[in-house]
């Protein structure tokens, strides 16, 4: 910024409020220069880099568990909705089980259900006596529907409410199907 002298009443009005500041820590007296006015400096412009377009992110498949709101999130902790259907895996092998809970879920798409209620016993206490041969299918049902066929339709797996077998089930919300045409 550019400068200018200051006319002899400005100069006269500075030196009378500088005379009324007193300075935190004391200091030399100094003298009030008048603004000198500075040449402007040439600045040298950047050269331009080679504009390269971005790649647009990739679209990730959403994972489960993520894509829900708070009144769906709502009504499942409460267990005012009522299940479509449910898979019971007691009893099973992980292999059977495995083939039940893909064979299931196929056909909770086809029929067009939302929420699947999985009964899968509930998880060994953590004070039993280890190693335990319970349990297996449970700890591996979460990877089950990552790996699943049927992932990308999956929209969450939450724990399931008391009255619908609390720590032994799950609820599986299933998408919407956007694509089938509307009654």
């Amino acid at each position: 910024m550019a400068g200018r002298r200051l006319s002899a009443e400005e100069d006269a009005l500075w030196r009378r409020v500088m005379a009324t500041v007193r300075p935190i820590k004391p200091v030399a007296p100094a003298t009030v220069a008048p603004l000198v006015p500075v040449p402007p400096v040439a600045i040298a412009p950047r050269p331009a880099r080679p504009l390269t377009p971005r790649p647009l992110p990739e679209k990730r498949k959403a994972s489960p568990g993520v894509t829900l709101d708070g009144s769906w999130d709502r009504k499942l902790a409460t267990g005012t909705v009522a299940p479509d259907s449910s898979i019971d895996l007691h009893g099973h092998t992980l292999d059977t089980a495995y083939r039940l809970l893909d064979s299931a879920l196929d056909a909770a798409i086809r029929r067009g259900d939302r929420v699947l209620l999985l009964i899968t016993g509930r998880p060994p206490r953590p004070e039993s006596e280890r190693p335990h041969a319970r349990g297996r299918i449970r700890a591996a049902v979460g990877d089950w529907l990552a790996a699943s066929r049927h992932a990308d339709r999956i929209a969450a797996v939450r724990g399931a409410h008391p009255r619908h077998g609390g720590a032994g089930a799950l609820y599986i919300v299933l998408r919407r199907d956007r694509s089938a045409p509307k009654n």
